[in-house]
């Protein structure tokens, strides 16, 4: 493949501990279900990966109904984490998901160390698993359900829980409901993480001023989209000058230019997620939109756009 320079093709290729992506630009949790219901779209072996929506040990119902509301640049969304279960994942999804073509991380959660613990060794043992992202955003119920994102005691004992009972790849998804995200990502770094993944959503919240009712049945839900990016970029920047491990940037990515930033900012790689609900092959574009950018600013490849930022500052 001939690589930089005007014309010619750049090597997108990056990086994630042992795990090698063909380009940085992975489906996030949530947003691209088990990858089935976009296959039908584009073929997802042009993704760098795709990370599956959570699993949780025993299938989940979810919140009651209205689960989404549009907000001014983004959405809320109050799903409750519903899905199919460890045993159903397995046996229905994974026969798919062996074959698309692209690493597959899969989106895990629990409401004790216990359940992290447990569904982690699980999923360890599964044939086509590239590695585990940890869904520490869900409350803790023996902690009186406060998340585990939120204390980085909390975090380390998850994690390291988790890291003793597995040799995969973990990737640690970060929540922004915190005043000081740095002390958290160095805690999931310190008890074995291979890499961190941020931001999750942030707390919202959206009323009917006609019923004066709220616009969500849990009353509160996850605000996304372009609305949020300026935060995740801006904590992304943060965590990188806190740890050594490889960060994923996500939150608001609707574009490449986007996504650049999150690079510049000192991201391996980013993922996208409420954008495939307004164009399901924003992915696809911002793929194009990376090597286009690389071209223009002849670059053979991505190493030397990964945490660039200038800062210039007054003497």
């Amino acid at each position: 493949m001939k690589k930089g320079g005007k014309g010619k093709t750049p090597d997108l290729s990056i990086s994630l501990g042992p795990i090698v992506l063909k380009n940085p630009v992975i489906a996030a949790s949530g947003t691209f279900g088990y990858g089935e219901e976009y296959s039908r779209v584009f073929p997802i072996k042009k993704l760098g990966a795709l990370v599956t929506k959570g699993i949780s040990l025993e299938p989940r119902p979810g919140n009651p109904p209205p689960r989404l509301a549009e907000t001014p640049a983004g959405m809320l969304n109050a799903i409750g984490l519903e899905n199919v279960g460890f045993n159903v994942f397995v046996r229905e999804k994974m026969p798919f998901l062996r074959k698309v073509g692209c690493p597959i991380f899969v989106n895990m959660f629990g409401h004790t160390i216990d359940e992290f613990s447990e569904l982690a060794r699980r999923l360890s043992e599964i044939e086509g698993i590239a590695g585990l992202e940890l869904n520490i955003s869900c409350p803790n119920l023996r902690a009186g359900g406060s998340i585990f994102a939120a204390d980085p005691r909390s975090v380390y004992k998850v994690v390291s829980r988790v890291r003793r009972v597995t040799g995969s790849f973990l990737m640690v998804k970060l929540s922004p409901n915190v005043a000081d995200i740095t002390p958290i990502a160095r805690a999931a770094e310190e008890a074995g993480a291979d890499a961190v993944s941020l931001i999750n959503t942030l707390i919202g919240m959206a009323i009917d001023v006609v019923s004066r009712t709220p616009l969500l049945g849990n009353v509160t839900g996850g605000l996304s989209g372009p609305a949020i990016k300026p935060i995740g970029v801006r904590m992304v920047w943060q965590v990188a000058q806190t740890v050594r491990i490889p960060i994923v940037g996500m939150g608001g990515i609707v574009s490449a230019t986007d996504a650049l930033e999150y690079l510049i900012a000192g991201a391996t790689a980013i993922q996208v997620g409420t954008a495939h609900f307004v164009d399901p092959r924003s992915s696809l574009k911002i793929i194009d939109g990376i090597a286009d950018y690389l071209n223009r600013h002849r670059l053979p490849d991505l190493s030397k756009l990964i945490g660039s930022l200038r800062i210039e500052r007054n003497s």
